[in-house]
């Protein structure tokens, strides 16, 4: 009977997950970046700023910044109708460290096809890190801080 009880408790706990549960705020977390990716690949603006708090601060890979939801929206409009028009953005990889029960620091690799060069040309595979600042706001996770940067793998460092 004990040999049976063992081998049913073995059997019932599943391999390969982690030991530990992902508490509500980082699943949470983790559909705020599937909702923000989700939105860059209908290249819909709004829906795109709508993850974003009212007085949140936006930079891109080369330095450019919008601060505010709205204008996060119109800094992201032009692209999704011209060089990101047919990107498809993919979250690679996802790391989330709460920094308090309503703060917390996200790191987000992602990898993007699709994009154009100013001169029209396509541009080969793009990888990069999202650093983000996200906060829960009236019980809705909002990304206040989005710093993003593209890297390319070195061999030699």
């Amino acid at each position: 009977m004990t040999k049976v009880l063992l081998v049913l408790i073995i059997a019932a706990v599943p391999l390969g997950l982690p030991t530990q549960q992902e508490s509500a705020a980082e699943h949470d977390i983790r559909a705020l970046v599937a909702t923000l990716g989700d939105a860059w690949n209908r290249h819909d603006a709004h829906a795109f700023a709508a993850a974003f708090a009212d007085d949140a601060d936006f930079t891109n890979v080369i330095g450019m910044g919008a601060h505010g939801r709205s204008a996060i929206e119109e800094f992201h409009a032009p692209m999704f109708s011209t060089r990101f028009k047919d990107t498809h953005l993919t979250a690679t990889d996802i790391k989330i460290r709460m920094l308090s029960p309503t703060i917390a620091s996200v790191d987000v690799h992602w990898e993007m096809t699709g994009a154009l060069e100013v001169d029209g040309s396509t541009i080969p595979l793009r990888k990069g890190l999202l650093n983000l600042v996200v906060t829960e706001q009236s019980g809705r996770w909002l990304i206040t801080v989005m710093h993003n940067q593209e890297f390319t793998p070195r061999k030699n460092l």
